[in-house]
């Protein structure tokens, strides 16, 4: 009797080990999906390719730990050059460095659904403004054009970008589990928006972006940076899930 009782009491004892043990790795996976990840190391264009196409070449090139876009002098009509990542990401922080030439204008995409049907990543990709506003005229056309803004949908509180030249600390964060995401220029905190629901679409609705099939559609997408046909450079690019 009491060999055949301590036989049920190490059999009721196994699936508390292994409730145990899925936590474990429970914890582990949190703790994993919680690090910086790498997205650009300043070593080469791995984790990268250009939109719809294939291996970066020029005119983007590496320079000092950066990836720099030169505009070409003879483009080609039709022909574009902006970048998105390889792998695609639903919440997160995504953090880096940028640089705008004199004059210059291009941005930073998330959300990104890489399909023929769309012929440029801000067919469905949201864009926070890269600009230097002292030059570019789109900076005359509303707040919401500005360095740091959510591209004619939400303007910077505040305007704290560094001159055309100067490098530019930037952290953008997507939450959708908390339909939270923000924009920190330079250790300020300059936008804050909604990510889904009625509160995005009112947003969606009063921007140019109304009538736009697939506008901020994906909550899962790749991370892109735009050629606007202007010299930018991007370096110590990161990323964390959230």
């Amino acid at each position: 009797m009491f060999t055949a009782l301590a036989i049920v009491g190490a059999c009721k004892d196994k699936p508390k080990e292994s409730e145990q043990a899925e936590e474990n790795v429970v914890e582990v996976v949190e703790e994993v999906k919680n690090e910086w990840v790498t997205m650009f190391d300043g070593s080469s264009f791995e984790g990268w390719h250009y939109y719809n196409g294939g291996e970066i070449t020029e005119p983007w090139k590496l320079e000092d730990g950066a990836m720099v876009f030169y505009p070409p002098e003879n483009r080609e009509e039709g022909a574009s050059f902006n970048l998105v990542s390889d792998t695609e990401h639903t919440n997160f922080v995504l953090t880096m460095e940028w640089k705008i030439a004199e004059g210059g204008n291009s941005g930073i995409f998330w959300g990104i659904f890489e399909d023929e049907k769309y012929g440029q990543p801000y067919l469905t990709g949201p864009e926070i403004q890269v600009l230097d506003n002292e030059r570019h005229p789109d900076a005359q056309n509303g707040e919401d054009r500005m360095a740091g803004a959510l591209y004619d949908m939400v303007p910077p509180s505040e305007h704290v970008v560094n001159p055309a030249g100067e490098w530019n600390k930037f952290e953008l964060m997507v939450n959708h589990k908390t339909n939270h995401g923000h924009v920190v220029l330079n250790g300020t905190k300059i936008v804050v928006f909604p990510v889904h629901g009625s509160e995005w679409d009112e947003l969606v609705a009063s921007s140019k972006f109304v009538d736009w099939e697939g506008f901020g559609a994906y909550k899962t997408g790749k991370i892109g940076l735009q050629d606007h046909g202007d010299k930018v450079s991007y370096r110590n690019i990161k990323i964390k899930a959230l």
